[in-house]
Formats: C-alpha cells, sequence, structure tokens
C-alpha cells in the first residue's frame, strides 16, 4: 500500500465522477466521503452495533471474576453501577459536542478549541496511552485464555502472535472495521443474552440439579477485602467501559455523524445496564467469590466465571467452549482497541501536536503510521515475561482506569466551557443537533467525582505494606498529565480561550448528511464560495 500525505489522499481518490467541494471535502463516485484524509465510511448500522458491542471483549467474561473476588458479588455490583452512571453522564456532555463537530480527533480537540490549546496535547497523548495499556492488556488477556488449551507455549509467544494477526487486520480499512465491528458485536451480544439464560439455569439448578439462588451472597458473603476491594472494582469497571465515550471519535469517519452519533449514544444506556451491570449480577449469583480459577493478581492463566460455574456444575468441558467465545470476542475488541488509539494520535499529528508522520495515511484513508505506532506500543503486554500475567493485568488496568478517569473529568470540564462559548457567542440551543440534559449539573458532577477517583484509585498502596509498584502505577499518569500540561503551555506559550473568541463555526461539516443529501451539500459549498469571492 503506498502511502500519501493525507491531504493528498482526498484529492488524488478523484476521478470523472468524483465531487470535490473543496478544503479536503471530496463526495467520490461510491459515495464515501473523503473528509480531510479520512473515508466516511461507517454507517448507521455500524455505529449502532459498536455503541452497543464493539468494545465487549475477552475482559467482559473474565475480568469480572477479578471484580468478583475483589469485592464480592455486592461490592463489584454496587462499583460497577456508579461508574456505570459516571460514563453515561460523559456520553451526555459529549454527544452534544461531538454532533456538532464530528471529527476523528472529539474531546481532544475540543479541550484546544474551548479551553485551552495545551489541555488538547495533553489530554490527546492521555487518551491514547490510555488505550494503547487496554490494547496491551487485552494481549495480555488473550495469553491469560489462551493458556486453558495449552502452556506448552509461553505468554509471550501467545502475545506475539496475536499482535502480527491484528497487526494485518487493522490495515484493512475503516469500512472492513465497520463490518467486521457489526457482525462481531451483533454475535458478541447473542453471546451474552444466552450467557444470561444459562446462568438463570445454573441458578435455578436446571444445570447441575443445585438450586443456588442468592446462596454466594449469603457465603461467602455479599462484600469480600472491605473498603480496599472494593476500590479496585472502580477502577477495573472504568476500563471495561472504555470505549463508551469512544463512539464519538467514529463521527469523524461516520457517514452522517448528526443522525448517527445521537442514535448510538442512546443504546450506551443499554449497553451499560444489560452487558456490563447484567454481566457482574448473574456471575456474582454463580460462583462464590472465593472459588479458584477466578483471576486475581497471583495468576499465570485464568478462567471465565462461567467456567468455573459450569465446571462446578459438572459440565467439564465447558471451558473449551466459553474460551471459544472468548477468543472470537478477541478479532473485535483488539481491533476496536487499536481503531480508536490510532484515530486519537492521528488527529494529534494532524493538529500538530504529534510528530507529522503519523499523520500519513493510505490512499484508502487508512492512517498507517499511526496504527504501526500504536500497535507497537501494545507489546508492553511482555511485561509478562517477568511477571504473572495476572499482575501484569493489574498494572496496566491501574494505568488505564486512572487515565479514563482524567479523560471523563476533562471531557466535564471542556462541556462547561462549549456552553460558555455558544451562550456568550448567542447560539441558540434550538440549533444544536443534539442537547445533553441537566447543564450544568451533570458537567460539574463528572468534573468532581472523576478527579476524586483519580485520587482514591490507588490509596491500598499507601497501606501497610507500602507497594511501591503499585503505587507507581496507580498515579503514574497524574504526573505525566501535568508535565505534558505545562510543558506545552510553556513551549508554546498558550492561553486560556476567553469564551466569546472560541471558534464555534469550523468543523461542523453541515455539508454532511447521506447520499441522498447531495442537492444540499453542493447548495451549501456554493453559498460559502460566494461569501468568500464575495
Amino acid at each position: 500500500m503506498a502511502e500519501v500525505d493525507s491531504k493528498e489522499a482526498a484529492t488524488t481518490t478523484l476521478n470523472d465522477r468524483d465531487r470535490d467541494f473543496g478544503d479536503g471535502q471530496v463526495i467520490p463516485a461510491d459515495d464515501l466521503a473523503m473528509d480531510d484524509g479520512m473515508r466516511r465510511a461507517l454507517k448507521s448500522r455500524h455505529l449502532l452495533m459498536i455503541a452497543l458491542g464493539g468494545v465487549i471483549g475477552p475482559g467482559t467474561f473474565y475480568a469480572t471474576g477479578f471484580a468478583l473476588e475483589y469485592s464480592g458479588p455486592v461490592g463489584s455490583l454496587i462499583g460497577y453501577i456508579i461508574i456505570g452512571i459516571d460514563v453515561f453522564l460523559v456520553t451526555q456532555v459529549l454527544g452534544e459536542m461531538a454532533t456538532l463537530f464530528p471529527s476523528t480527533g472529539s474531546f481532544n480537540e475540543f479541550a484546544g478549541r474551548f479551553v485551552d490549546p495545551a489541555l488538547s496535547f495533553a489530554l490527546g497523548w492521555n487518551y491514547w496511552y490510555m488505550w494503547g495499556t487496554i490494547l496491551a492488556n487485552e494481549y495480555n488477556g488473550a495469553a491469560l485464555i489462551l493458556t486453558y488449551w495449552t502452556d506448552k507455549l509461553p505468554n509471550y509467544a501467545w502475545i506475539l502472535i496475536c499482535w502480527a494477526f491484528f497487526m494485518c487486520t487493522s490495515l484493512l480499512g475503516v469500512l472492513v472495521y465497520g463490518e467486521m465491528e457489526f457482525w462481531l458485536a451483533s454475535f458478541k451480544f447473542v453471546v451474552v443474552i444466552i450467557l444470561y439464560i444459562i446462568a438463570i439455569l445454573l441458578d435455578t439448578g436446571a444445570i447441575g440439579g443445585d438450586y443456588i439462588g442468592f446462596r454466594y451472597w449469603r457465603d461467602p458473603g455479599p462484600f469480600a477485602n472491605g473498603i480496599n476491594g472494593f476500590g479496585k472494582v472502580l477502577v477495573l469497571a472504568a476500563v471495561m467501559y472504555s470505549g463508551t465515550e469512544a463512539i464519538a471519535i467514529t463521527g469523524g469517519e461516520s457517514r452522517n455523524p448528526k443522525k448517527d452519533i445521537p442514535k448510538a449514544l442512546k443504546q450506551t444506556f443499554w449497553r451499560i445496564l444489560i452487558v456490563y451491570i447484567g454481566m457482574v449480577f448473574f456471575t456474582g449469583l454463580i460462583v462464590p467469590s472465593d472459588s479458584d480459577g477466578l483471576l486475581n493478581a497471583t495468576s499465570k492463566s485464568a478462567s471465565s466465571p462461567f467456567t468455573v460455574a459450569l465446571n462446578k456444575a459438572g459440565w467439564s468441558g465447558a471451558g473449551n467452549l466459553i474460551n471459544a467465545i472468548i477468543v472470537v470476542t478477541l478479532l473485535s475488541s483488539i481491533n476496536s482497541a487499536i481503531y480508536i488509539a490510532s484515530r486519537c494520535i492521528y488527529a494529534q499529528a494532524k493538529s500538530g501536536r504529534a510528530p507529522a508522520i503519523l499523520a500519513k495515511t493510505t490512499t484508502n484513508g487508512v492512517p498507517v503510521n499511526a496504527i504501526v505506532f500504536t500497535n507497537l506500543f501494545g507489546l508492553i503486554s511482555l511485561l509478562n515475561i517477568s511477571e504473572n500475567a495476572g499482575n501484569v493485568f493489574t498494572y496496566l488496568l491501574d494505568i488505564s482506569g486512572s487515565a479514563a478517569f482524567v479523560a471523563w473529568a476533562f471531557i466535564g470540564v471542556t462541556h462547561l466551557r462549549f456552553r460558555a462559548a455558544i451562550a456568550a457567542q448567542g447560539m441558540p440551543l434550538s440549533s444544536l443537533p443534539f442537547q445533553s440534559k441537566g447543564y450544568p449539573y451533570i458537567s460539574w458532577v463528572l468534573v468532581v467525582t472523576n478527579i476524586f477517583l483519580v485520587f482514591i484509585s490507588g490509596y491500598t498502596t499507601l497501606l501497610n505494606p507500602f507497594d511501591v509498584k503499585g503505587f507507581v502505577f496507580s498515579y503514574l499518569v497524574i504526573p505525566l498529565f501535568i508535565i505534558l500540561y505545562f510543558g506545552w503551555k510553556l513551549w508554546h506559550k498558550t492561553k486560556w480561550v476567553i469564551a466569546a473568541e472560541a471558534d464555534i463555526v469550523s468543523g461542523r461539516r453541515d455539508w454532511l448528511g447521506g447520499i441522498d443529501e447531495e442537492v444540499a451539500r453542493k447548495d451549501f459549498f456554493g453559498k460559502v464560495k460566494a461569501l468568500v469571492i464575495g
């Protein structure tokens, strides 16, 4: 695949039937718009399934065992509900901005537009290494799961095999990604429902012949490890929910973001309720929190709670079935992590906040250098050569969880400044394609809650005995974010954006609206050119 500059990519694909509207926007004959180097190929059904099940990965199936072991069935359920509410509020305020300005940079770009360019730099890199560590943990998780079948291959061998495979699949283009996500997300969502039915059958004794009910909520008990275990669950839940907000990033490659992003965001409530909270609830019913085989910091391999429950019920081959399902989810979750992280760093490079080489795209709009760079970062999962895979899972979890809290806090800050800008410039709220409810309260809740969470997420490392490694991994993102922000601010002498002067015009992509609105697009650009020419 030949590499070309992203601006060249927007023009070199033209033929006699293509339509060039200027400023990097091209509607090719196949109606897949090239917009500033990226191909707007994602359809409504792609975004809906990405929102509903796109980042349901192996962690969804085996990491619930981690939550169960550390905090018990009720503790883990409460933790997931708290973070679920947090994330739902994030999608509401972010959706308001992302539908007005549908871009690959999303909230990282908005931070520079409405708050401070230095914040955009720091937040963009924070979000990239958050997804980079999630990607690394997915590779680490692949090794944990595949070791169930054989331990003849070391963990690092499984990681390298997966790395090579996904390096190839991630370069196939956004339309291939969208189709893969649509079908795989559909499969995963169906699997989740089937697993819930199995859980009900296990709990009632239809499978195994032993009625369980809420037995495990009483013995070994509703909570485990007190407040210490609960803190672990909050961080785990943050990582498991990560990606819910990333639907806004797909706005940069969506055919009709103003229509499709709000529809996809409405699915987040069901995703939170059915997938995450439902998974924690049912695993807490069918597996005791002190079961052998659940993931913890000493694990060299791990089993899904469903595998543990089915084995306990007498089905010895259950592990093969559940593991096969989890391996299929790898196809989706790792591709999603690479997609989100690479688009984030691509947007940074386009804005001059990352090396320009990362903004290179292929002729079909694939940010190849950003993908390779991101996937190389995922190899930090090879830490498990010298550490237990369970330990590596915990360390990477701490980094990505804390980075998620930082990102969500500043999404709240950005939304407050966004609303201040449109108020100062007299823009009516009725003109917003999607309007969040509860302003300014939900924005302030996001800021306060997530700053609090990032500081308490690793407090257990301060207890006796002091956990040096755990402390470093839990709080590394705080000094790193401060260094990134003030370093960029001092070097470039950036200033806080004044609300009355913030840019609320450029990047709206009003010419987008689906292939049936070609006349409207032509009319829009005709008016713009007429105004410019005078």
